[in-house]
């Protein structure tokens, strides 16, 4: 019977690690979307930001 209880706990924190793992790997998959969005975010911010300078650019030029 205590062989058993040994082998039942061993499992339990096989699994437990496992799931410990697939956490782990779930939060950094989460993260790095996280910081995609916002690299990507941040690229559009620079291009509208150019667009706008291009455009009082072209005014300026115009008076």
């Amino acid at each position: 019977m205590d062989n058993a209880s040994y082998q039942a706990g061993q499992t339990k924190g096989q699994a437990q690690e496992k799931g410990n793992q697939l956490m782990e790997k779930a939060g950094n998959a989460a993260q790095s979307a996280k910081e995609s969005v916002q690299e990507a975010g941040q690229q559009v911010q620079a291009k509208a930001q150019g667009a706008v300078d291009s455009v009082k650019d072209a005014v300026n030029s115009n008076k």
